[in-house]
């Protein structure tokens, strides 16, 4: 479908008007003159979808928008020239996007968790039809961190990329951090002020994170992504008593996703990592996220914005919609893939297992108070090859248990497991031990 007239405009549909679908249809309203002087053509709000009446009811809609009862009657109009989907989830997305493309129309989605678990369907069926498919609000909100991968650093090879992609998560960890407060009352806190859902599942046991990793390392790597093969961690098990042993050695916690392209392989994982505070990540607090890489030539890069929200979100929607209008009113879809690599022209890499990991580590265990002990742990990570690097030792309680906790030198999750597997089964501790992740995430250095 192309646009013959120079100067005809082009009409969107938005399916889903929540919160991100109403911060568009804003945009979208209130800077008709901003987008013509842009793009040199109309932008125009061709049509809505939305299931609950009451929304509907409440926006001032144009009087030439046109109110569609099912995505199945927007798909199909002709009217409709490009195809905005606010809905989430799996289904009815995933078939809403489909059949868009399959009629020739372009699609703009903000839904990570489908592309996480279907985008090689999603992105083969864009590049067969000759489509646009435009998803910069999927990762990260308002930050430009997929267009940066797939256009502005296409000339370079991206080594690796480390983010806080997660503002519930990040919120819940700096509240924890600066009061010393245990995790289920923050959590409650951040449902109150609206940070987190009312089931907050996917954000803190880390499978946003997971979601959005996964389309960062494909778009970083050209390969395709497995998304139950990433490990992935989230933050329940985090105590105060461990964020305050962080800060004496001198390190900030945050749930990170991580991606390291080893050449014939990927690491790809989500975990809660310390960080030297002195990182650039160690300083991004609260809701905001931040994402860091590196490229072979270019070195580090850091971009650093709201990752969520209304209006962010909407603002990188409607980015993608005006470039989807640029190819249709110049009929020039299609010359930028939708991951920045050709689909037919990527290459699968192997996921690393967590095993295989390299890492410093962060170690507590709850020892008992009596002779010996510290020797027998000591022992037992030195017989597996784990050197301690220091160890601080809190509070005494004759025949009770007291906090031992040990940072240790660079070693493999195998190794770590192998010797935890045996301390947590004898009468030296109390109580399994909490391995946390010590990251360098540097980006001039090697990541761990």
């Amino acid at each position: 479908m192309t646009h013959n007239e120079k100067n005809s405009p082009v009409r969107v549909g938005i399916v889903g008007l929540g919160t991100v679908g109403q911060g568009f249809l804003r945009l979208l309203l209130t800077n008709q003159d901003l987008y013509r002087q842009r793009l040199g053509f109309p932008l125009q709000l061709g049509g809505v979808c939305e299931r609950n009446h009451s929304i509907l009811q409440s926006l001032a809609l144009p009087s030439d928008c046109l109110v569609f009862s099912s995505w199945e009657d927007m798909v199909k109009d002709p009217r409709i020239t490009l195809v905005v989907e606010l809905i989430g989830g799996i289904e009815p997305a995933r078939s809403l996007i489909l059949a868009a493309m399959k009629s020739g129309k372009s699609v703009v989605t903000a839904n990570k968790a489908l592309l996480a678990q279907h985008g090689e369907e999603i992105f083969g069926a864009a590049a067969s039809q000759g489509v646009d498919l435009g998803f910069e609000a999927a990762v990260g909100g308002g930050i430009p961190i997929l267009r940066t991968l797939r256009e502005s650093l296409a000339g370079d090879r991206i080594l690796k990329l480390a983010g806080i992609i997660n503002g519930t998560a990040n919120y819940i960890l700096t509240r924890m951090s600066r009061e010393g407060l245990e995790f289920e009352t923050v959590l409650a806190e951040a449902q109150r002020l609206g940070y987190a859902e009312a089931d907050p599942t996917f954000d803190i046991d880390g499978v946003d994170s997971a979601h959005k990793v996964a389309i960062l390392a494909m778009m970083a790597f050209g390969s395709p992504i497995r998304l139950e093969e990433i490990p992935v961690e989230g933050i329940r098990h985090i105590k105060p008593i461990d964020l305050e042993f962080g800060r004496e050695f001198g390190y900030v916690l945050k749930l990170l996703g991580i991606a390291v392209d080893h050449g014939d392989s990927i690491d790809i994982r989500v975990h809660p990592s310390f960080l030297p505070e002195n990182s650039l990540l160690a300083e991004v607090d609260g809701v905001f996220n931040a994402i860091e890489l590196s490229g072979q030539f270019l070195g580090s890069l850091l971009l650093y914005g709201r990752g969520a929200g209304g209006d962010p979100t909407a603002t990188a929607v409607m980015g993608d919609v005006m470039e989807c209008a640029r190819g249709i009113q110049h009929a020039s879809r299609g010359q930028v893939p939708a991951l920045g690599f050709h689909v037919a022209d990527r290459v699968r890499k192997s996921l690393r297992p967590l095993s295989a990991i390299y890492s410093e580590y962060y170690l507590r265990f709850m020892a008992q108070d009596q002779p010996g002990t510290l020797s027998y742990l000591s022992g037992v990570l030195g017989e597996r090859g784990i050197s301690i690097e220091s160890v601080i030792q809190k509070g005494r309680q004759s025949g009770g248990s007291v906090p031992v906790v040990v940072t240790t030198h660079r070693a493999t999750e195998s190794q770590i497991r192998n010797a935890l597997s045996v301390i947590d089964a004898s009468d030296h501790v109390t109580e399994k031990t909490v391995v946390i992740r010590i990251e360098d995430v540097s980006m001039e250095g090697p990541l761990s």
